[in-house]
């Protein structure tokens, strides 16, 4: 089967669109964390596990995967980052040997806690000349999770302000 494009070109394409603007809105978070010595990645987890334990919980390194949408084992590797810049710690789950419980510290905490100022500010800047906010976050989270509605606005992801 062939397909007509219906594009004229490489810059117009949406999939180039949206990937030159991941590129440029990368580049921006990551020279906002840099100080906070954070990638984004590793500021994901950190607010991830920032928000469980704001209810009170302390995941697996599994549920803190899940919650975050990202590699078992990529989250593996950076939780063990974030254990040796002493921002969380793991355990051993009492009740399964083979988990790890993780439990944010008090420096991780203030550290997840400026990272989302800093973030919120960045996306600030970067989006801010959008327009529609909601409406963009609605097409975003229905690229970035289809057939889960809702998942960027309810804990599928850092935090929005």
């Amino acid at each position: 089967m062939t397909r007509t494009r219906t594009f004229g070109g490489p810059g117009i394409s949406p999939g180039y669109l949206l990937w030159r603007a991941t590129l440029r809105w990368q580049r921006r978070v990551t020279m906002a964390l840099k100080p906070l010595g954070l990638t984004y990645v590793q500021y994901v987890l950190l607010e991830g596990l920032w928000r469980f334990d704001a209810q009170g919980r302390c995941p697996s390194q599994r549920e803190l995967a899940d919650q975050a949408a990202t590699d078992v084992m990529m989250t593996s590797q950076v939780v063990r980052v974030l254990a040796d810049k002493g921002l969380l710690r793991r355990a051993v789950d009492p009740r399964d040997a083979r988990k790890r419980v993780l439990t944010i510290t008090p420096e991780g905490r203030e550290l997840a806690e400026r990272a989302m100022e800093v973030v919120a500010g960045a996306d600030d800047d970067y989006f801010g000349g959008v327009g529609d906010r909601r409406a963009l976050l609605a097409l975003l989270g229905r690229l970035a999770f289809p057939g889960e509605r809702g998942r960027a606005r309810d804990g599928g992801g850092p935090a929005a302000r």
